[in-house]
């Protein structure tokens, strides 16, 4: 999975988005677990899951915000 675009982001449904949300902090927790084992390889892909969850959440956010506005 590569870091996406916000526009990208925005297009994808609500269930779209939990979904991958669910699935990028598993993959965070494997990725940890990995560095505890001394099994990582790529480390570079902390800062990119990390940099796509958040942007995930923002988006999540706003349409939560949009929604009780």
């Amino acid at each position: 999975m590569t870091r996406s675009d916000t526009a990208e982001v925005r297009k994808l449904t609500d269930a779209e988005i939990t979904t991958k949300i669910e699935s990028l902090r598993r993959e965070l927790f494997d990725l940890r677990f990995q560095q505890a084992t001394r099994q990582l390889t790529k480390t570079h892909r902390f800062k990119e899951v990390r940099l796509e969850l958040a942007q995930l959440l923002t988006v999540q956010t706003e349409r939560l915000r949009s929604i009780k506005s």
